[in-house]
């Protein structure tokens, strides 16, 4: 398996030259509010990019504020109360999970009326959170795999949604050449392009593909896709091993929506897991310098909380939602406030 010290930085380094726009070529279409038609397929933003004072005026509220359903997992509520919930806390977005979609139906519900709701309380969907096998070398399961995305993209779509999370779900324990992850990664991308919904690629750290910035780059630049797109995670790039320099490398439009978390300095990285996360700037992730990146790379979508810490899944659901996004803009604005002063 390629990692990022190795032959996938070099990968990476060579493409850089000769394929950097390559995956823009082809059909054009939307990558929504992060992006233009014209920003489409470029993975790579200029490393000297850079604000100038006479340039983009300095903007009160850059990025958008989701909530990911699997902060408030723990409280066990129905995704008609996680709306509410949602909406009440003051987000722009939700981001749902598959399996409450799903439960939801089978309860008769109906997705016309569901999304009817989220467009009177204001809220986007952002993209959902399923773990459809789309990745593995096993074809019959790959083939139900992407049937199973196909479903479940439909149903972000009638939701009105546009994005969907494509996780290494099935392929954690082992790698996969990389080669192959792009070719499938495309199909998937084919597939969500006939649905109107577009697969963001996921970084899961403690996978063994798809564990680094560098590897998910290089398979979104290989896929040749023009709706190429990542969806990254701040603990999940700590927890991989992935520097977060790295993301000056990706630009803003081939992002969407970027998972917001933190983490502690302790348990260490190696046996840190999911339930460790915590709120925004109650960790040690370098706020400032990540907030900065995003403003100078152009991004421009949602931060999602997506947090699986079980003291925050003991307490009131709404109060956990409404801390999370208090503690979102503060470190936001901290960040943009000492950025403006260098």
């Amino acid at each position: 398996m390629l990692r990022a010290g190795g032959g996938v930085a070099g990968a990476v380094a060579g493409l850089a030259g000769s394929r950097l726009l390559e995956a823009s070529q082809g059909e054009e279409a939307s990558l929504g509010p992060a992006g233009s038609a014209g920003d489409q397929g470029k993975l790579f933003s200029p490393v000297c990019s850079q604000i100038s004072a006479a340039g983009e005026q300095r903007l009160e509220k850059p990025f958008r504020f989701a909530l990911n359903t699997a902060t408030i997992m723990g409280q066990k509520l129905s995704v008609l109360e996680q709306i509410e919930v949602a909406a009440k806390a003051g987000y722009d977005g939700i981001e749902p999970w598959i399996r409450d979609l799903e439960a939801y139906q089978q309860s008769g519900g109906k997705l016309a009326d569901l999304r009817k709701r989220l467009e009177d309380h204001h809220l986007t969907v952002v993209g959902a959170i399923g773990f459809s096998p789309w990745i593995v070398d096993d074809e019959a399961a790959r083939a139900k795999g992407l049937e199973q995305m196909r479903r479940e993209m439909e149903w972000v779509a009638e939701l009105g949604g546009r994005w969907i999370a494509a996780p290494p779900a099935g392929a954690t324990k082992g790698p996969i050449p990389l080669s192959a992850v792009a070719e499938r990664y495309r199909r998937l991308l084919e597939l969500g392009q006939q649905v109107g919904v577009i697969p963001q690629l996921e970084v899961w750290g403690a996978s063994k593909t798809l564990g680094r910035l560098a590897e998910a780059v290089y398979v979104a630049i290989e896929a040749g896709h023009p709706q190429a797109s990542l969806l990254l995670d701040v603990y999940q790039l700590y927890k991989g091993g992935s520097s977060f320099e790295g993301l000056r490398l990706v630009a803003g439009s081939a992002m969407h929506t970027l998972h917001i978390n933190d983490y502690p300095a302790d348990p260490p990285r190696e046996t840190i897991n999911d339930s460790h996360r915590v709120y925004p700037g109650d960790g040690v992730a370098p706020w400032d310098r990540i907030v900065q990146i995003l403003y100078e790379i152009g991004f421009r979508g949602y931060l999602s909380l997506e947090l699986f810490n079980r003291e925050y899944w003991k307490q009131d659901a709404l109060q956990v939602a409404r801390t999370g996004l208090e503690k979102i803009r503060a470190v936001v604005a901290k960040a943009l406030k000492n950025f403006s002063t260098q």
